[in-house]
């Protein structure tokens, strides 16, 4: 896929006719051009709408809270001195708080494979503008699944890299090689020894059973490309896992001076949280990794990414806040893992007879980015 066959021009009539819904765009200028040449000229990337670009608005999901930017966060200024051409700003839930995609006071993006449905989120809009084809490429970012989620909800490429926090940025794309160029990585295989967990970690809920044959699917790829395969169970500390994943995620939002609603709830929760509990998830986090390896002795994860089909707009929020918390675990129950692990993870496209593709996921636990680029290239070459 070369960038010459995503242009302004091509944009513009791909454009045409779609509303906000469709396309997942909350602002766009078409008149922009780049600021310089390097190696990622010709590349059109939307940001992400919890991110700035100067001159750009920046909503962080919620109307009221929009502002126009100074200044360009220092990774999207390094994508712009590479020559990337910024075209505007993809929607996202509120601060980025869940994996749907509805926006406060914002258009609602729209599943391109499941129309009426969700496309996932938090980095919703930039899943639905890859997979409709209008872009090759849109920046993303996830604590949680928030790349991956949407990723597999639309049919697409979403790669989390490994991190030094729960959260950390990337792209969605449509292939492994352009989300490795956009990173700057060298996909290389290794052999692995991979993992298949297709019992959900931190919720209980019946898998869909065609999640389980693209994961069955998946292994059997990987075991004719000479790959050892093992099956593996829940881990007996996945609870103390999920417990360190609230409260690190919530504790982030105890300082939040303005907040209601969901954005409401997850405040409170993180000023419940104590600086000893803090520190114990912090602890826990730090030795995860370690841990299961040793655990599970695998170099990396297979499982699905999402336990049932995309539900329909509006589902999530139509519930409590801890019921929608709830849901939106049981819909993901794998992802959040490698987040508190800080580890690189994957979900890539995999074909369903009669039915959407659905994501399949993989984790790294030994292996580097790259290393797990190149894995996931035996998936999705």
């Amino acid at each position: 896929m070369e960038s010459t066959e995503f242009t302004l021009d091509k944009l513009r009539e791909d454009l045409s006719g779609l509303s906000p819904a469709e396309h997942g765009f909350t602002y766009l200028d078409l008149e922009c051009r780049p600021q310089s040449h390097g190696r990622l000229s010709g590349w059109i990337l939307s940001v992400k709408d919890l991110n700035d670009v100067a001159g750009m608005p920046t909503t962080l999901g919620h109307a009221e809270r929009a502002y126009v930017a100074e200044e360009t966060d220092p990774l999207l200024q390094e994508l712009i001195d590479a020559g990337a051409l910024v075209v505007g700003k993809s929607a996202a839930p509120e601060l980025g708080l869940r994996v749907d995609t509805e926006p406060v006071g914002l258009p609602h993006p729209d599943n391109p494979l499941y129309p009426g449905h969700t496309p996932g989120g938090s980095s919703g809009g930039a899943a639905v503008q890859v997979a409709r084809g209008l872009l090759r490429a849109a920046h993303a970012s996830d604590g949680g699944g928030s790349i991956r989620v949407p990723a597999a909800a639309c049919g697409v490429v979403g790669f989390k890299p490994g991190g030094e926090d729960l959260s950390v940025q990337g792209f969605i794309t449509r292939s492994i090689a352009d989300t490795a160029t956009l990173h700057g990585f060298r996909p290389r295989a290794r052999r692995a020894r991979i993992g298949v967990l297709t019992d959900p970690l931190f919720a209980e809920v019946e898998v869909a059973p065609h999640m389980l044959r693209a994961v069955a699917e998946a292994t059997a790829t990987f075991e004719g490309a000479g790959f050892e395969t093992v099956a593996i169970s829940p881990y007996p500390q996945a609870a103390a896992t999920f417990e360190a994943f609230q409260h690190i995620f919530s504790r982030r939002l105890a300082g939040l001076d303005f907040a209601e609603g969901y954005a409401e709830w997850i405040r409170a929760k993180g000023r419940r949280v104590t600086d000893s509990e803090f520190a114990a998830a912090r602890a826990h986090a730090a030795q995860l990794s370690e841990m299961l390896a040793q655990e599970w002795e695998v170099d990396a994860i297979l499982s699905p990414m999402l336990a049932f089909d995309p539900p329909r707009r509006g589902h999530f929020l139509a519930l409590d806040h801890q019921a929608n918390f709830d849901e939106q675990t049981r819909w993901s129950p794998w992802g959040s893992l490698f987040n508190v692990a800080q580890l690189p993870a994957i979900s890539v496209p995999w074909p369903v007879r009669d039915h959407p593709p659905v994501g399949v996921h993989l984790g790294s636990l030994t292996l580097d980015d790259a290393s797990l680029l190149g894995l996931a290239q035996v998936l999705h070459p």
